[in-house]
C-alpha cells in the first residue's frame, strides 16, 4: 500500500535512510520531516506491507528559467534491502510521476550517485523511462 507519510513515520525513515547510505538518528529523521511537512511543494509517500514501511520516495516541484513548465524532482527513493526487485520501488515511483503529473508537473527528474553501488538503481530508473542527461555538482556552503 502507498500512502501519505506522517509524522509518526519518522523512525522508519532513519532506517531507511541509513539503508541508502545516509544514516540518520530517529531525532536527526523527526526534525527533518517537521521541516519537511511543512512545505507545500514536498511530498512524501511511504509503501507499507504488513503494517510496516517498508518504502519511500520524497520529491518537491517547482519551475525552471529555463522553461514554462512546472516540473518534480525526486529527492530520496529508498526500499528495504531485505525486500527490493519486488516492484516496490517502482510503484513509489509511478505513485509520485502521477501525483506530480495531478499536480501540474509535465516532467520529473532526479540524481542518483555515480558509485559503483549505484549501479543497480541507474539500471531501473532506465527501465522505468528515465534518462540521464547530466551530471550534478555539490558543494558545501559550511566551512
Amino acid at each position: 500500500m502507498i500512502r501519505n507519510a506522517h509524522m509518526k513515520d519518522y523512525e522508519s525513515l532513519a532506517v531507511l535512510m541509513g539503508s541508502l547510505g545516509y544514516p540518520s538518528t530517529s531525532e536527526q529523521m523527526r526534525g527533518r520531516l517537521e521541516k519537511i511537512v511543512e512545505k507545500e511543494d514536498h511530498y512524501t509517500l511511504v509503501a507499507e506491507l504488513d503494517g510496516r514501511v517498508v518504502g519511500m520516495i520524497g520529491f518537491h516541484t517547482g519551475y525552471l528559467y529555463t522553461q514554462d513548465e512546472m516540473y518534480a524532482r525526486v529527492i530520496a527513493l529508498v526500499v528495504d534491502p531485505s525486500i527490493r526487485n519486488e516492484g516496490i520501488g517502482g510503484e513509489l515511483l509511478r505513485e509520485a510521476e502521477s501525483l506530480a503529473e495531478g499536480l501540474g508537473a509535465t516532467g520529473m527528474g532526479l540524481n542518483s550517485g555515480n558509485r559503483t553501488e549505484r549501479e543497480d538503481a541507474h539500471r531501473f530508473y532506465e527501465r522505468m523511462g528515465y534518462t540521464a542527461k547530466s551530471t550534478g555538482f555539490v558543494k558545501s556552503l559550511h566551512s
